[in-house]
Formats: structure tokens, sequence, C-alpha cells
């Protein structure tokens, strides 16, 4: 796949271009501030953008607004922020209505190159790539809603774990329960966020959009 890399740090950025190309990506450009990030973006179209969210002139959420831009000029180009902050805010705008190819993992917590790997190619592939700890931090502020407030604590987990990105049979296999199960609480998420089975919509991606923008 084509793959920007905004990323201020040269050791890292040099490091992950080298990782990338090794696994047989294409990195057509890298770059170490957010301005870079929008004008390389929009002359080589990638497949996925690979971004932090702290970068300069400030290092607060440069990289994470220019990923925003990018996402409202080219809807395509999957989004995956790599980062050690968290940002709810500017996260649930990173939706936008659509979960599709969109991801933010925590470095401290890709322990496993495959792992990091495996989700770069589900965002690309108009997945999704949560780290656990980023959709924790989602929950909590999206917790006192109305909607979501209906869920049961087992809800809450398997809406969570769907937020990550995962399958039902690896939701039932991380919980312990068959997927039967896991099918059922899907089917009640779906009815205490009012989503009714509607033909040219998907209730998983409209449930995990409601749940990051709540």
């Amino acid at each position: 796949m084509r793959i920007v890399l905004a990323e201020d740090s040269t050791l890292l950025r040099e490091g992950l271009t080298r990782l990338l190309s090794e696994d047989g990506h294409q990195v057509v450009a890298a770059v170490g501030d957010a301005e870079g990030l929008v004008a390389v973006c929009d002359e080589h179209r990638p497949d996925v953008v690979i971004a932090d969210v702290r970068m300069p002139p400030t290092f607060t959420s440069e990289g994470l607004r220019a990923a925003l831009a990018v996402r409202r000029r080219h809807p395509g180009i999957g989004v995956l922020m790599l980062s050690q902050y968290v940002d709810t805010r500017y996260t649930a705008r990173l939706i936008d209505g659509s979960v599709r190819g969109v991801g933010y993992l925590l470095k401290e917590q890709v322990a496993e190159v495959g792992d990091f790997l495996e989700a770069l190619r589900r965002v690309a592939d108009g997945g999704t790539a949560f780290d656990p700890e980023v959709v924790r931090r989602l929950l909590n502020r999206a917790r006192d809603t109305t909607s979501l407030a209906r869920l049961s604590a087992r809800e809450h987990e398997v809406l969570a774990l769907m937020a990550q990105g995962h399958t039902n049979e690896s939701i039932a296999g991380r919980l312990y329960v068959s997927r039967s199960a896991v099918e059922k609480h899907a089917n009640a998420i779906f009815d205490k966020l009012g989503l009714a089975q509607t033909d040219g919509y998907n209730r998983r991606v409209l449930a995990i959009v409601r749940f990051l923008n709540d």
C-alpha cells in the first residue's frame, strides 16, 4: 500500500519508514509537521496516513487536526493516529459520520510489530483499529449520555470491542462467551440505540459512530 507518514521525531520517522518498506509498502512521503501532512496528501493521494497527534509548532493537537483536514478533503484515505496521547475531543470529530478507515493506537501499547502492521492493513481496507485505552477514555466521556446509559455493563464491553475493530468471533474469544451470545448482545445494543435494520446502512458501523461521537 502507499503510505504517508507524519512524525516529528526523526528517529521514529526513519524507523517506521524502514519497517514499512521492509513489509513491502511504499512510503510516498514522510514529513515532520502537520502542514506538510496535508500538502503531501493532496499531492500523493495515499492509501493510508500514519500521523502523530502532537506536532510542531505548539505540540498540542496539530497532527490530529491535520488528519481531520485530510479526511475532509480525501474521505477515501485511511487515517491511523499513532501517539503517546489521547485526545477524545478531536478523535470524535475524526469519525465525522463514518468509522471506515480510522484508527488510533498508543505508541507505548504497541508491543508487537505484527499487531501494528495488521491494524494498519485493517484501516487501509476500511476497517477500524482503536487502542483499548483510547476506547476506555471515549467510553468514560460518553457514559452519561442518554442513549449509551441504557446499555448494560456487558453491552458496553461488547460495543467497546466493536469500536476497536474486533469481529464477533474475536469478541467472543476475548470475553470467553459464545459467538451467539455476542450476537445477542450486539442486537440488544442496536435495539437500545434505536438502530433499526434498514437497507443501505450497517447497524454495527452506526453503533460505533454513536459510541465514538456521544
